[in-house]
């Protein structure tokens, strides 16, 4: 048997299927406009893709993340291309998350839980402190679209600031 076969999973566990819903509704392909700055703090943006998927036996959900894709970055940028493993942990009650970037040298573990609407990835590895969330996600058990935000936090986790965005958009099939 593939590689690809052994990991990739058609669909979710059943027996997990309610709460592996969270990140599952975002299975497919997407495009996304990743809006942050450069390495001299003016306002830049890039274009990538981004791919979510089924894994370990309908366990767990990855994605790959590719910014910028196609090819090389603008000087200055800052790229990444990485992927996100995430599952369901009964026993928190709460999804972990483990996002490694092998382009920048970067493994971030994160928790994440719903948040109304929204979903909100806190760091646990970071200083300053860091979160991720998934933020205005469209309506639906497959939404069109969501924003995706990075925040530092540099007291305590009490007031964060907005690092860099992403409008993420489902790609037509």
């Amino acid at each position: 048997m593939a590689f690809a076969e052994v990991l990739q999973a058609a669909c979710p566990d059943p027996d997990l299927a309610g709460p592996l819903a969270l990140f599952g509704r975002f299975t497919g392909a997407w495009d996304i406009e990743w809006r942050g700055a450069d390495q001299d703090g003016k306002p830049a943006t890039m274009r990538g893709d981004l791919h979510f998927g089924w894994v370990l036996d309908g366990r767990a959900v990855q994605d790959v993340w590719r910014v910028p894709s196609p090819g090389a970055p603008a000087p200055g940028l800052r790229p990444f291309h990485g992927t996100t493993l995430r599952f369901y942990d009964p026993a928190l009650g709460a999804w972990r998350s483990t996002w490694i970037d092998p382009l920048n040298g970067r493994v971030r573990r994160f928790i994440g839980r719903p948040d109304g609407d929204d979903i909100i990835l806190d760091g646990l590895d970071d200083e300053p402190a860091e979160r991720w969330s998934f933020r205005d996600i469209a309506p639906g058990s497959a939404p069109q679209s969501f924003r995706w935000t990075g925040e530092v936090s540099t007291d305590g986790r009490r007031t964060w600031r907005l690092d860099e965005e992403m409008l993420i958009r489902r790609r037509c099939r």
